[in-house]
Protein backbone atom coordinates (compact mmCIF):
# COMPACT_ATOMS: atom_id res chain seq x y z
CA UNK A 1 0.00 0.00 0.00
CA UNK A 2 1.57 3.75 -0.86
CA UNK A 3 2.07 6.06 1.88
CA UNK A 4 -0.48 8.17 0.72
CA UNK A 5 -3.15 5.35 0.26
CA UNK A 6 -2.15 4.08 3.93
CA UNK A 7 -2.21 8.21 5.53
CA UNK A 8 -5.51 7.90 4.35
CA UNK A 9 -6.78 4.47 5.22
CA UNK A 10 -5.72 5.35 8.75
CA UNK A 11 -7.40 8.68 8.99
CA UNK A 12 -10.42 7.58 8.01
CA UNK A 13 -10.32 4.87 10.56
CA UNK A 14 -9.48 6.96 13.39
CA UNK A 15 -12.50 9.96 12.13
CA UNK A 16 -14.79 6.84 11.77
CA UNK A 17 -13.46 5.36 15.35
CA UNK A 18 -14.51 9.42 16.72
CA UNK A 19 -17.93 9.28 15.42
CA UNK A 20 -17.75 11.43 12.64
CA UNK A 21 -20.05 10.73 10.00
CA UNK A 22 -19.43 9.35 6.54
CA UNK A 23 -20.45 12.54 4.59
CA UNK A 24 -18.05 14.89 6.60
CA UNK A 25 -15.02 12.84 6.50
CA UNK A 26 -15.90 12.97 2.71
CA UNK A 27 -16.57 16.45 3.19
CA UNK A 28 -13.38 16.91 4.72
CA UNK A 29 -10.81 14.64 1.91
CA UNK A 30 -12.81 16.90 -0.36
CA UNK A 31 -11.44 19.46 0.92
CA UNK A 32 -7.77 18.35 1.63
CA UNK A 33 -7.86 17.70 -2.30
CA UNK A 34 -8.59 14.12 -2.46
CA UNK A 35 -10.86 13.15 -4.71
CA UNK A 36 -14.37 11.46 -4.71
CA UNK A 37 -13.33 8.08 -5.59
CA UNK A 38 -10.66 8.24 -3.66
CA UNK A 39 -12.61 9.36 -0.46
CA UNK A 40 -15.18 6.83 -1.15
CA UNK A 41 -13.04 3.98 -1.82
CA UNK A 42 -11.74 4.55 1.77
CA UNK A 43 -14.72 5.38 4.07
CA UNK A 44 -16.46 2.24 2.32
CA UNK A 45 -13.37 0.14 3.16
CA UNK A 46 -15.28 -0.30 6.70
CA UNK A 47 -18.83 -1.68 6.91
CA UNK A 48 -21.70 0.96 7.80
CA UNK A 49 -22.54 -0.70 11.29
CA UNK A 50 -23.04 0.20 14.90
CA UNK A 51 -20.14 -1.07 16.57
CA UNK A 52 -17.48 1.18 19.11
CA UNK A 53 -14.83 0.83 16.85
CA UNK A 54 -15.09 0.70 12.67
CA UNK A 55 -15.65 -2.75 11.10
CA UNK A 56 -13.37 -3.07 8.45
CA UNK A 57 -14.89 -4.70 5.09
CA UNK A 58 -13.41 -8.09 3.28
CA UNK A 59 -10.92 -6.62 0.88
CA UNK A 60 -9.45 -8.21 -2.56
CA UNK A 61 -7.58 -11.23 -1.66
CA UNK A 62 -4.57 -14.06 -3.63
CA UNK A 63 -5.43 -17.14 -3.17
CA UNK A 64 -3.36 -20.15 -5.11
CA UNK A 65 -6.35 -22.06 -5.20
CA UNK A 66 -8.60 -20.27 -7.12
CA UNK A 67 -6.05 -18.62 -9.19
CA UNK A 68 -5.57 -22.30 -10.63
CA UNK A 69 -9.83 -22.89 -10.51
CA UNK A 70 -9.98 -19.50 -12.21
CA UNK A 71 -7.31 -20.13 -14.86
CA UNK A 72 -8.79 -23.16 -15.78
CA UNK A 73 -12.25 -21.56 -15.88
CA UNK A 74 -11.36 -18.98 -18.63
CA UNK A 75 -8.89 -21.15 -20.03
CA UNK A 76 -11.46 -23.14 -20.93
CA UNK A 77 -13.74 -20.70 -21.64
CA UNK A 78 -11.30 -19.37 -24.48
CA UNK A 79 -10.66 -22.21 -25.99
CA UNK A 80 -14.46 -23.34 -26.55
CA UNK A 81 -15.62 -20.14 -27.82
CA UNK A 82 -12.13 -20.46 -30.42
CA UNK A 83 -13.34 -24.30 -31.45
CA UNK A 84 -17.19 -23.44 -31.51
CA UNK A 85 -16.04 -20.53 -34.12
CA UNK A 86 -14.09 -22.84 -36.33
CA UNK A 87 -16.24 -25.61 -36.52
CA UNK A 88 -18.96 -23.40 -37.41
CA UNK A 89 -17.01 -21.29 -39.57
CA UNK A 90 -16.18 -24.95 -41.30
CA UNK A 91 -19.89 -25.32 -41.12
CA UNK A 92 -20.31 -22.51 -43.30
CA UNK A 93 -17.58 -23.47 -45.70
CA UNK A 94 -18.72 -26.56 -45.90
CA UNK A 95 -22.74 -25.38 -46.80
CA UNK A 96 -21.66 -22.44 -49.19
CA UNK A 97 -18.44 -23.45 -51.26
CA UNK A 98 -16.34 -21.05 -52.71
CA UNK A 99 -15.06 -22.27 -56.29
CA UNK A 100 -12.00 -19.88 -55.16
CA UNK A 101 -11.05 -21.74 -52.52
CA UNK A 102 -7.81 -24.03 -53.13
CA UNK A 103 -8.50 -28.34 -52.71
CA UNK A 104 -6.38 -28.92 -49.62
CA UNK A 105 -8.47 -26.16 -47.55
CA UNK A 106 -11.27 -28.64 -48.36
CA UNK A 107 -9.92 -31.55 -47.71
CA UNK A 108 -8.46 -30.46 -44.56
CA UNK A 109 -12.43 -28.95 -43.25
CA UNK A 110 -13.07 -32.22 -41.88
CA UNK A 111 -10.13 -32.87 -40.24
CA UNK A 112 -10.67 -29.18 -38.93
CA UNK A 113 -14.37 -29.91 -37.80
CA UNK A 114 -12.95 -32.95 -36.09
CA UNK A 115 -10.39 -30.89 -34.18
CA UNK A 116 -12.76 -28.95 -32.90
CA UNK A 117 -15.69 -31.25 -32.05
CA UNK A 118 -13.00 -33.08 -29.89
CA UNK A 119 -12.11 -29.95 -28.50
CA UNK A 120 -15.72 -28.89 -26.96
CA UNK A 121 -16.37 -32.02 -25.94
CA UNK A 122 -13.59 -32.13 -23.47
CA UNK A 123 -13.10 -28.63 -22.53
CA UNK A 124 -16.61 -27.49 -22.46
CA UNK A 125 -17.47 -29.95 -19.82
CA UNK A 126 -14.83 -28.59 -17.50
CA UNK A 127 -15.84 -25.07 -17.74
CA UNK A 128 -18.95 -25.87 -17.19
CA UNK A 129 -17.98 -28.28 -13.96
CA UNK A 130 -15.86 -25.30 -12.57
CA UNK A 131 -18.39 -22.53 -13.23
CA UNK A 132 -21.16 -24.56 -11.63
CA UNK A 133 -17.92 -25.40 -8.44
CA UNK A 134 -17.28 -21.88 -8.30
CA UNK A 135 -20.75 -20.57 -8.45
CA UNK A 136 -22.01 -22.65 -5.62
CA UNK A 137 -18.51 -21.17 -3.13
CA UNK A 138 -19.41 -17.71 -3.96
CA UNK A 139 -23.48 -18.54 -3.04
CA UNK A 140 -22.09 -20.02 0.33
CA UNK A 141 -19.53 -17.42 0.78
CA UNK A 142 -19.96 -14.53 -1.12
CA UNK A 143 -16.77 -12.52 -0.41
CA UNK A 144 -15.05 -15.15 -2.89
CA UNK A 145 -16.44 -12.46 -5.28
CA UNK A 146 -13.44 -10.37 -4.11
CA UNK A 147 -10.59 -12.75 -5.57
CA UNK A 148 -8.32 -10.56 -7.46
CA UNK A 149 -7.76 -13.52 -9.77
CA UNK A 150 -11.45 -13.17 -10.97
CA UNK A 151 -11.68 -9.77 -10.87
CA UNK A 152 -8.32 -9.76 -13.37
CA UNK A 153 -9.55 -12.33 -15.92
CA UNK A 154 -12.96 -10.74 -15.68
CA UNK A 155 -12.15 -7.49 -16.81
CA UNK A 156 -9.37 -9.29 -19.21
CA UNK A 157 -12.27 -11.55 -21.14
CA UNK A 158 -14.25 -8.23 -21.48
CA UNK A 159 -11.08 -6.16 -22.68
CA UNK A 160 -10.65 -9.50 -25.11
CA UNK A 161 -14.42 -9.43 -26.16
CA UNK A 162 -14.75 -6.35 -26.57
CA UNK A 163 -11.85 -6.02 -28.90
CA UNK A 164 -13.22 -8.77 -31.51
CA UNK A 165 -16.33 -7.30 -31.28
CA UNK A 166 -14.92 -4.05 -32.18
CA UNK A 167 -12.36 -5.59 -35.06
CA UNK A 168 -15.99 -7.23 -36.31
CA UNK A 169 -17.26 -4.57 -37.10
CA UNK A 170 -14.71 -2.50 -38.54
CA UNK A 171 -14.06 -5.86 -41.00
CA UNK A 172 -18.15 -5.83 -41.45
CA UNK A 173 -18.14 -1.79 -42.47
CA UNK A 174 -14.72 -2.00 -44.50
CA UNK A 175 -16.02 -4.92 -46.82
CA UNK A 176 -19.22 -3.36 -46.78
CA UNK A 177 -18.13 -0.02 -48.15
CA UNK A 178 -16.52 -2.14 -50.70
CA UNK A 179 -19.26 -3.66 -51.89
CA UNK A 180 -17.68 -7.13 -51.60
CA UNK A 181 -20.25 -8.90 -49.00
CA UNK A 182 -21.59 -12.34 -49.40
CA UNK A 183 -23.63 -14.28 -47.76
CA UNK A 184 -21.17 -17.05 -46.53
CA UNK A 185 -19.05 -13.68 -45.33
CA UNK A 186 -21.84 -11.72 -43.66
CA UNK A 187 -22.83 -15.40 -41.44
CA UNK A 188 -19.38 -15.24 -40.37
CA UNK A 189 -19.56 -12.16 -38.93
CA UNK A 190 -22.50 -12.58 -37.68
CA UNK A 191 -20.65 -16.04 -35.90
CA UNK A 192 -18.09 -14.09 -33.87
CA UNK A 193 -19.99 -11.35 -33.22
CA UNK A 194 -22.81 -14.42 -31.82
CA UNK A 195 -20.02 -15.23 -29.34
CA UNK A 196 -17.61 -12.60 -28.28
CA UNK A 197 -20.84 -10.00 -27.32
CA UNK A 198 -22.46 -14.02 -25.49
CA UNK A 199 -19.09 -13.91 -23.44
CA UNK A 200 -19.20 -9.61 -23.07
CA UNK A 201 -23.12 -9.47 -22.44
CA UNK A 202 -22.46 -12.18 -19.35
CA UNK A 203 -19.78 -11.03 -17.83
CA UNK A 204 -20.52 -7.24 -17.93
CA UNK A 205 -24.32 -8.17 -16.24
CA UNK A 206 -22.44 -10.16 -14.06
CA UNK A 207 -20.03 -7.24 -12.54
CA UNK A 208 -23.14 -4.99 -12.92
CA UNK A 209 -24.82 -7.38 -10.26
CA UNK A 210 -22.12 -7.91 -8.01
CA UNK A 211 -22.00 -3.86 -7.82
CA UNK A 212 -25.53 -3.17 -7.14
CA UNK A 213 -25.35 -6.23 -4.75
CA UNK A 214 -22.31 -4.16 -3.11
Amino acid sequence: MAAGTQDLDVFVREALATGASRESIGNALAAAGWTPEQARDAIDAYADVEFRLPVPRPRPYLSPREAFLYLVLFATLYLSAYQLGSLLFDLINWFLPDAADPAYAVRSAAHSMRWSVASLVIAFPVFLFVARHLGQDMARNPARRLSAVRRWLTYLTLFLAATILIGDLITLVYNLLGGELSLRFVLKVLVVGAIAGAIFGYYLRDLRREEAEA
